[in-house]
């Protein structure tokens, strides 16, 4: 770093301080607190974290951080993988602090600020017998979840979480602070919707909850010598699957250090019908586990948190499937057979339902019509010094199977360098994020979800 970039870092902080942003001083507890990565294998460096309190010095922080021509990562917490919450040399936007919550019970509706984690919304919703549309790990960020979509178990029933957000309050890249909502600034409220934050920095959102009521869910644990079976079991139970169902399957290691698979299936309708898919999926081989019962949903959001445990290396790869056929299900299959790291992982989720029936148009997020989602994790400890052989057998299983793929991929969990992807991803909403992204960031100050197109 030059004297010249040390002195601009120095008065920015110093101009921060003075609006009340909270400047953790470099190495410092707070700074190690406020720049711990997910990801363990990440080895990027900020140059001044912001830690803000309110919408106003989110909007002081952006307007100084042009002024000085230093560029922007907004950091709430969560699984960001690919460091883009952490970026080296930047002003880090920390919103981790900002969690305030209301719950609005009878408009079924919740009022959060932008630090706040899934499970903090779902543990406040579990007190009123509400439920939101989250995924299953306590520390993701609600907000980035929203803006990228945003899948989870209830998505069957009641849409993405980015079909559940009501309106959000924005501080936009120049520092204006906006509302929008279905009826002000809709071409914003478009965008957030999937596209990422790349339009401007999230402060708070009012979402809409659901009362679900009793699921029947759990895991049936299948001996590795019926994966295959599960597999195919899973694979074509979910291409007729009703809203009601939601399902993942997931190879890992058991209890013993054996290789399972694992279905984990939801069911929000009528009890009886939900015990006989269960039943279904039981005969796929032979159980060396089913637990399966009754829950409330807010229980089945909470059931793996802290699964994907936070400073492991990671590489992570995803693709689009529109069925899992047995090539599919064979190249998964066998990769797993020959992964590089005990920690690793493969988890497959299958979207339809609530979450296909409005028009790709409609939001952002593009991608509404039923598909798998394969997530590919390789995870290893810290400081290992075989990670580029973990991240060799991620990106292999994830080219083994772009023959089967649909184009694109869950572009929240996308690499900067997998463009193609990314494209994909986004589909014909692609050209309209452009133009957006010309409006609203013209600086190309905020990079979140990247959009290749537009750089």
């Amino acid at each position: 770093m030059t004297s010249n970039h040390s002195g601009a870092i120095d008065a920015l902080g110093k101009k921060l301080r003075s609006v009340g942003c909270d400047i953790p001083t470099a190495k410092s507890d707070a700074w190690k607190v406020a720049v711990r990565k997910w990801n363990g294998a990440l080895d990027t460096n900020p140059a001044l974290v912001a830690r803000c309190a309110t919408s106003r010095q989110v909007s002081e922080a952006l307007r100084a951080a042009r002024d000085a021509n230093i560029a922007i990562s907004v950091h709430c917490g969560g699984q960001d993988w690919t460091g883009r919450s952490l970026r080296d040399g930047s002003l880090v936007i920390d919103l981790s602090g900002m969690t305030g919550l209301s719950i609005d019970v009878g408009h079924r509706e919740a009022v959060i600020e932008g630090g706040v984690t899934t499970g903090q919304l779902n543990q406040a919703a579990a007190e009123h017998g509400l439920a939101a549309v989250i995924g299953n790990d306590d520390s993701v960020g609600v907000m980035g979840l929203i803006l990228a979509g945003g899948y989870g178990p209830l998505m069957t029933r009641f849409g993405l979480a980015c079909d559940s957000l009501l309106s959000a309050r924005v501080v936009l890249p120049d520092g204006e602070i906006v509302t929008c909502d279905a009826d002000h600034s809709e071409d914003l409220f478009w965008a957030l919707r999937g596209g990422g934050g790349n339009f401007g920095v999230v402060t708070s959102a009012r979402i809409r909850l659901h009362a679900p009521g009793p699921v029947l869910a759990g895991s049936i644990v299948f001996p590795w010598p019926d994966a295959r079976a599960a597999l195919r079991c899973f694979g074509e139970l979910m291409l007729r699957a009703p809203a009601e169902l939601f399902g993942a399957a997931i190879l890992s290691l058991g209890p013993g250090g054996q290789p399972v698979a694992v279905i984990s299936p939801t069911w929000t309708g009528n009890a009886r019908e939900g015990e006989a898919i269960m039943a279904e999926i039981a005969a796929a081989g032979t159980p060396v586990l089913a637990n399966v019962g009754p829950m409330q949903a807010t229980e089945l959001l909470s059931l793996t948190d802290n699964k994907l445990a936070q400073g492991r290396g990671y590489e992570v790869a995803t693709r689009w499937l529109r069925k899992l056929s047995p090539a599919a299900v064979d190249a998964i299959v066998s990769a797993f057979e020959a992964r590089t790291s005990p920690q690793s992982s493969v988890i497959i989720h299958h979207c339809h339902g609530a979450a296909t029936e409005i028009a790709p148009e409609t939001t952002a997020f593009g991608m509404r019509e039923p598909h798998f989602t394969v997530l590919i994790y390789a995870a290893w400890a810290p400081g290992a010094s075989d990670a580029e052989l973990h991240q060799r057998w991620a990106r292999q299983l994830g080219a083994d199977l772009i023959s089967e793929a649909l184009p694109g991929g869950y572009a929240n969990l996308l690499p900067d360098d997998a463009a193609d992807q990314i494209m994909g991803a986004f589909g014909p909403n692609g050209p309209s994020l452009v133009k957006l992204k010309n409006r609203y960031d013209p600086g190309r100050i905020l990079r979140a979800i990247l959009l290749p197109f537009a750089e």
